[in-house]
C-alpha cells in the first residue's frame, strides 16, 4: 500500500516512539513484582514518548501546533494545522504489564481530523487512516463489522476509574447496555477501541469523559471503515463534549438510543 507523506511523516513518528515503549514495556513487566511498583518509571516512558514524537513532527513539519496529553497546547506559526497527540494510551494497562495500549497520533485541519495513525508496538499493529483514503492496519483494508442489531453485537466502552467521571451514571449507562447486546467488553485504551470497530473486531463502542487525544485518530479510523461516530446527543463535537458512540450504521444508532437513555 503506498501512502502519502504525511501518513508516512506520522508512522515514522509512531514507529520510533514504540520502540522506546516496547523497551520500557520489557522493564515494567520486571518491575510488576517489586513491592515499589512501576508507577514513576511508567510516567518516564510516558513523557520519553512523547519528546520523541514531539521531535519527529516538528522536524517533518517545524510549523504546524501541537494539542498533547503531557504539554498541553503548543501553538506554532501554523494555526490552521494541529497534532492532536496521545504517547501512551492505556497507561494503566502499561503499568500492570497488560499488553494493550497504544500511541494515537491525528492531523487536524482547519478543524477537520484527515489523517490518522494508531500504533500498539506490544503486538506490532499499525492502523492507519487518510480522509477519502480508507482506513488500514498493517496495510490489510478494514471495514466495520455488518451485524445489524444490538442482540448480535460486542460493544466496548471505558468505565471511569477512581477520582474520574460520574461513576452512578456510568453504571446506569452500562446496565442498559448491558441488557441489549451480546457482550460488553473493556479494554482499557480509547483509541484502540475505536480501531477495533474500525476493524471488525468489536460491533461498537461508547465513552464519556474522554480527552481529544484520546479519540481523535480513532475517529478518523472509523469513519474511513465506513462506520459512524457522534457524540451521545447524536451531534458532531465530539473532541470538545469528551464522549463518542461509534458503530456501524444499525448498531451506531441503536447504541445511540440505548445510551441515550441515561441522560
Amino acid at each position: 500500500m503506498a501512502r502519502s507523506a504525511i501518513i508516512n511523516v506520522m508512522v515514522q513518528a509512531a514507529m520510533k516512539a514504540g520502540r522506546s515503549l516496547a523497551r520500557d514495556f520489557g522493564e515494567v513487566q520486571n518491575l510488576q513484582v517489586s513491592l515499589k511498583g512501576p508507577g514513576d518509571y511508567v510516567s518516564q516512558a510516558d513523557r520519553k514518548a512523547e519528546e520523541i514524537i514531539h521531535a519527529e513532527l516538528s522536524k517533518a513539519r517545524p510549523s504546524y501546533s501541537f494539542l498533547m496529553e503531557e504539554r498541553g497546547a503548543v501553538e506554532g506559526e501554523d494555526d490552521q494545522h494541529r497534532w492532536i497527540v496521545d504517547p501512551l494510551d492505556g497507561t494503566t494497562n502499561f503499568l500492570h504489564g497488560i499488553p494493550i495500549f497504544a500511541i494515537s497520533i491525528a492531523l487536524e485541519r482547519q478543524g477537520q481530523i484527515v489523517a490518522g495513525v494508531i500504533y500498539n508496538p506490544a503486538m506490532d499493529e499499525l492502523y492507519t487512516a487518510e480522509r477519502g483514503g480508507g482506513a488500514f492496519m498493517n496495510d490489510r483494508r478494514l471495514r466495520v463489522a455488518a451485524r445489524k442489531t444490538l442482540s448480535d453485537a460486542v460493544i466496548t466502552t471505558g468505565i471511569p476509574h477512581l477520582g474520574r467521571g460520574h461513576h452512578g451514571h456510568a453504571l446506569v449507562e452500562l446496565k442498559n447496555v448491558m441488557g441489549e447486546v451480546a457482550g460488553v467488553r473493556r479494554f482499557g485504551t480509547a483509541s484502540l477501541d475505536l480501531a477495533y470497530v474500525a476493524a471488525g473486531r468489536v460491533d461498537g463502542y461508547w465513552e464519556s469523559w474522554l480527552a481529544p487525544w484520546d479519540t481523535a485518530a480513532g475517529i478518523l479510523m472509523v469513519r474511513e471503515a465506513g462506520g459512524f461516530c457522534t457524540d451521545i446527543k447524536g451531534g458532531q463535537d465530539m473532541l470538545d463534549a469528551g464522549n463518542i458512540v461509534a458503530g456501524n450504521e444499525f448498531i451506531h444508532k441503536a447504541l445511540l438510543k440505548t445510551v441515550q437513555k441515561s441522560i
